[in-house]
């Protein structure tokens, strides 16, 4: 599968641009054949836009960002227009959320552990690729005191996750922190559209909403990530590679990538599906 950032000014979505009115043939002059949304959204490189089937309209749709400047949003409603899709805006700025703070901490970066795994008897933080980017020996501390452990891998862009293996000698549970209090994950799952889901994040704690996406296209200024999941659930930075999870079922679906907004206005996120992060590197949730 390929795989499919935080500062908001208001809750409010704006569409923009509806597609124009198909125009009928003339008799010697046939229509041309609409493109295809799929593989005309592919070519959008532009940072501060998303992509994906929005279900709630059977649309494909184009979102952007804040930071789209007017003539380049100009040039993607001309894009939109000639493939039929879909153009909106979202308020604030796309990125992946990471911020100085609590949680786990490397090279000065904050970010939230995600999920606990295994390979055999070695274990393993899962978090996003962009937090693990920004350091190689992570802590469990803001005076970066006590080790957590050192990173092994990292998949970023393209994917979002990054694999830090524990060296320290701390308790690493199966469990979400809930602020207060753990939820023992009992496995993986695969998210739908409309699941009532939570995350939790060492910035804002427990947030809760719904699944309102799938397989949608992140356009980062730093890279494109690909293959994620969509929510209306905010977060802050320091949230990032937070678990999104289903409360009622101790499971586990991804981990937190970016999004847009805060949450005191509202926001949008996204998440790197937990099932690829164990099957590329061939992990085990305890």
């Amino acid at each position: 599968m390929r795989r499919s950032p935080l500062v908001a000014l208001v809750l409010t979505i704006l569409l923009l641009v509806a597609p124009g009115a198909a125009q009928a043939a003339t008799p010697d002059r046939a229509a041309a054949p609409a493109a295809d949304p799929a593989v005309t959204l592919t070519g959008v490189r532009t940072a501060g836009t998303a992509w994906g089937l929005d279900p709630a309209t059977g649309r494909m749709t184009l979102t952007v960002d804040d930071t789209v400047a007017p003539g380049e949003l100009a040039a993607l409603r001309a894009v939109t227009d000639r493939a039929g899709v879909l153009l909106r805006r979202e308020p604030g700025t796309l990125r992946p959320l990471i911020a100085g703070g609590q949680g786990i901490y490397g090279g000065g970066a904050r970010c939230s552990l995600g999920a606990n795994a295994r390979s055999g008897s070695t274990y393993y933080v899962i978090t996003a690729g962009h937090c693990t980017t920004a350091a190689a020996t992570w802590y469990a501390d803001s005076a970066q005191s006590t080790v957590l452990g050192t990173r092994t891998a990292t998949s970023y862009p393209t994917n979002d996750y990054g694999l830090i293996r524990y060296t320290g000698r701390i308790a690493h549970p199966s469990a979400v922190y809930t602020h207060p209090g753990l939820l023992t994950i009992n496995g993986p799952g695969n998210a739908y559209i409309g699941q009532a889901v939570c995350r939790s994040g060492s910035t804002t704690g427990v947030r809760c909403g719904t699944v309102t996406g799938l397989n949608q296209t992140v356009n980062y200024a730093t890279g494109v990530i690909y293959g994620l999941i969509r929510t209306n659930i905010c977060a802050e930075p320091g949230d990032s590679g937070g678990p999104l999870y289903v409360a009622s079922t101790g499971t586990i679906l991804g981990i937190l990538s970016g999004g847009t907004g805060n949450c005191t206005a509202g926001g949008t996120t996204y998440y790197q599906p937990i099932a690829e992060v164990l099957a590329a590197y061939g992990l085990t949730l305890p």
